[in-house]
């Protein structure tokens, strides 16, 4: 358990760490914002009412709860709640917006209390990982801790800090591979073909995906956390390098998998066949690298069209062409997303093999080596 709390209080902190930095006291133009952990002490009255405008019904509740901290702690307010529906003892964040003009104070559900199930999920993944993963599984928890490192402590910052967001993207996502692959898989000449393999892509990728982004005339703004984002910084943000930097960090979890993947393949037929040319493994590897395409490119577009649902469900009901709804920015750029990622692994394969076939033919393969244990 030691082990255990050794290595979860970095990965929550990595993530809560930069999330609570920021304060919760807010000015806004119109007045002051504060979020606050409230506890429900009573539900006064529940029913439904119309959603102004629109024909849709909607639960609304009076609340009575307790503030359990922030500046009003210890305060009992009632107001009423048309948000996520609670019951007596849930805990959540309360909103409280107070006017500059008027003086009149506000309440409003915020969010559930939802950082206890995150908490024991986190434990559950990490125990799993002792259980299943043994060592290798422990190093891959080092190398994500490491990546969420630089995520948070190196692109967000660098980002905010007015640093061109292409050069910073690409720069942090070489490193995630560098840090991720040499800690997972140690220091030898299978990793770092499968490093090599990975950088040029990127870097092959980064270039696809710049020219395509401003093709397309992308904005960035596909999403309200784009717009909110913008007015937050002033528009200091460069909407667009933002939006490359996301497709480039989004690419490297897939890219990992198929590169370690196609590097170990090559060293295993090397040591299968001592016999067989550069030409031949090449052949050989590039024959279980099309199976790896097929598997990843699928596994990558639906893993976008699921987290894309909700948008493909509003088509259906949609009074415009099909044509004019793919031709939108906020569709365009998933289908950019897609493509571009589709094309990174398609890339990575050839390279790799490539790469792999001259680096470790004609070499010893040690017995640490053999430590490689990429598993899908």
């Amino acid at each position: 358990m030691n082990v255990i709390k050794f290595l979860l209080i970095p990965f929550l902190g990595i993530l809560l760490v930069p999330i609570s930095s920021n304060a919760q006291d807010t000015i806004t133009v119109s007045g002051t914002e504060i979020f606050q952990k409230a506890k429900v002490l009573e539900v006064r009255s529940q029913g439904t009412t119309s959603v102004v405008g629109t024909d849709t019904l909607a639960q609304v509740q009076v609340l009575k709860v307790e503030i359990l901290d922030g500046v009003h702690k210890g305060d009992i307010v009632s107001f009423e709640n048309d948000y996520i529906q609670l019951a007596q003892g849930d805990v959540f964040y309360a909103r409280y917006q107070k006017d500059f003009l008027s003086g009149d104070e506000y309440w409003s559900v915020s969010n559930p209390y939802r950082l206890n199930i995150l908490f024991w999920l986190t434990i559950a993944f990490i125990v799993l990982i002792f259980i299943f993963g043994g060592i290798q599984g422990v190093r891959g928890l080092a190398s994500l801790i490491g990546s969420l490192f630089l995520i948070f402590y190196l692109l967000i910052p660098g980002i905010y800090g007015g640093y061109n967001a292409v050069a910073i993207s690409i720069t942090v996502a070489a490193l995630i591979i560098i840090v991720g692959s040499y800690i997972t898989h140690g220091f030898n000449r299978t990793t770092s073909a499968a490093v090599l393999g990975m950088i040029f892509t990127v870097f092959i990728t980064g270039l696809a995906a710049y020219y395509a982004v401003h093709a397309a005339h992308l904005s960035g703004y596909d999403s309200e956390e784009s717009m909110f984002l913008n007015l937050d910084t002033q528009g200091t943000i460069n909407m667009v390098g933002l939006l490359f930097g996301g497709i480039m960090i989004g690419l490297l979890g897939v890219l990992y998998d198929i590169a370690i993947g196609q590097a170990v393949a090559i060293e295993e037929l090397f040591r299968a066949g001592k016999e067989l040319t550069r030409r031949e493994v090449y052949k050989r590897g590039i024959r279980i690298g099309r199976e790896h395409i097929g598997a990843l490119v699928n596994t990558l577009a639906i893993a976008y069209v699921g987290a894309s649902l909700p948008l493909l469900l509003l088509i259906q009901n949609s009074t415009t062409g099909i044509l004019f709804i793919i031709n939108s920015e906020i569709f365009a750029t998933e289908i950019v997303r897609i493509l571009i990622g589709s094309i990174g692994l398609i890339v990575a394969v050839p390279i790799t093999t490539l790469i792999a076939s001259y680096m470790l033919y004609g070499r010893v393969i040690t017995s640490s080596a053999q430590t490689h244990g990429h598993r899908h």
